[in-house]
């Protein structure tokens, strides 16, 4: 590995992200657009879900000036909150997008930060999605340097890596010189938290939340004057080694400032876990390969790597389960023909008909077989034997989601989160937000009127 002579990773981080403008990153606009679309797509949908519900329940009474956006809804909290409401939502179905060599979760952390923080203060597109793009550069790149073992070490790196890129993203915002950026990163360290094994509760969004929210406050935190250690993320006792891992710091510094994380950001499809993505495409297949043959399935086997099983396969008791689930994904793409959603809501999940079908499923590890992909083998009454595999998964980089698809994920997402925000205002306003001056009159301008002092009464509960 080459030996980099630094001061230290979060002043690199930092001098790149303070020396950075739109001029070096327009380039990237379109994609962070998509992925801003994404993240209001994911967000509207999970807007009213009992788990928002209730965490938005939990802080209204200590919420402060009510000056930030809470997707999907019309009254205002104030931006701490909303950061927390937001990347909560945005991630609660795992439905947002996704950064393929670390799995980390993007737009969660930073768009719920810097959104909430844009409200309160006149704050261009081009800012904004400045700071956006450089917030996802560092929290992928820091993820970088940690993959895969800090994953596979039971960290939640959406959770862990979210709260620098969320941290950078609102000093950038803030206008914080370098020095005040690199201790937004610095302080971002001492909050980072998040694991794996909380995935199938609800425990899981509150670290995605406290990303987002966290890194708004550690950058609020540096504009006051709080310092960090220089070596935060790096050193003997920072940051990577208390959570197991010796950086790899060629890796997360590798062509800084010329090659954009954002640029290989992907978006699903479906409401699951990405490595299942394959899974749900090859039962896909196979279902039009069988022509409603489907009493006849005596057996599924479902091949992958160690990921897919590690992830996937496993009992499932609850739609949270389902989402990370092999048995349910095969379950949707053979006997439904769909997985949106609908199939995996608990009313779903408990079917007698697919919980038979669940039944019949077996998982097996293939060594040779790469993270995302996998192969689906049918057995029949008849004795047929039917394979299927799926190496890029459609959302994949190498089949990507159209524009027209996000915007359809988008109305999806209004129409099943039962929001009464307009989904054509949304998209307008997320494809032009690039030329508008003020990017928190925008925001505002998406909330439905309240209809009287009591219509909209969950953020007072």
């Amino acid at each position: 590995m080459p030996q980099y002579s630094i001061p230290s990773v979060s002043r690199t981080l930092a001098d790149f992200v303070a020396a950075s403008s739109w001029a070096e990153v327009e380039a990237q606009s379109l994609e962070a657009r998509r992925s801003i679309l994404n993240f209001f797509a994911t967000a509207l949908g999970s807007a009213r879900d009992p788990v928002v519900i209730a965490a938005i329940r939990a802080l209204a009474p200590f919420s402060g000036a009510a000056t930030s956006t809470v997707i999907g809804h019309s009254e205002p909290m104030d931006a701490l909150c909303a950061a927390f409401l937001n990347a909560i939502s945005a991630n609660l179905l795992d439905f947002d997008d996704t950064h393929p060599e670390t799995i980390i979760h993007p737009a969660a952390p930073v768009a719920a930060a810097i959104f909430a923080l844009a409200e309160t203060r006149r704050l261009s597109g081009h800012e904004v999605l400045t700071a956006f793009i450089l917030g996802v550069d560092v929290e992928c790149r820091i993820g970088n340097s940690v993959s895969p073992r800090h994953y596979a070490r039971g960290w939640h790196i959406t959770s862990t890596c979210g709260i620098f890129g969320a941290a950078a993203a609102c000093a950038k915002l803030l206008g914080l010189p370098a020095e005040g950026i690199a201790n937004s990163i610095g302080v971002a360290a001492s909050q980072s938290a998040g694991n794996v094994e909380n995935l199938p509760t609800g425990a899981k969004n509150v670290s995605v939340g406290n990303s987002a929210r966290n890194g708004l406050f550690a950058a609020l935190l540096a504009q006051q004057g709080y310092e960090a250690a220089p070596r935060a993320i790096e050193g003997p006792l920072g940051w990577a080694r208390t959570m197991g891992d010796e950086p790899d710091i060629a890796r997360l510094l590798n062509g800084l400032g010329r090659t954009f994380e954002i640029a290989k950001n992907t978006y699903k499809p479906y409401p699951a876990g990405i490595v299942f993505h394959a899974v749900i495409d090859a039962c896909l297949l196979l279902r039009k390969r069988i022509a409603g043959r489907i009493d006849q399935i005596e057996q599924v086997t479902v091949q992958g790597s160690a990921l897919l099983l590690a992830r996937g396969n496993r009992p499932v008791n609850n739609e949270r389960d389902a989402r990370v689930s092999i048995h349910h994904c095969v379950a949707c793409g053979l006997l439904l023909g769909a997985a949106g959603v609908a199939e995996f809501v608990q009313e779903t999940v408990i079917r007698p008909d697919i919980v038979q079908l669940r039944q019949k499923v077996s998982a097996e590890l293939d060594s040779e077989m790469r993270d995302g992909a996998a192969r689906v083998t049918l057995r029949l009454a008849s004795g047929d034997v039917l394979t299927e595999t799926v190496i890029s998964p459609r959302g994949s980089l190498a089949a990507p989601l159209t524009d027209r698809d996000l915007e359809a994920k988008l109305r999806e997402g209004v129409r099943t989160g039962r929001s009464d925000w307009d989904a054509d205002r949304v998209i307008d306003a997320v494809w032009r937000i690039d030329a508008v001056d003020d990017v928190a009159a925008l925001l505002q301008s998406l909330r439905p009127l309240l209809r009287s002092s009591t219509s909209n009464s969950t953020l007072k509960t």
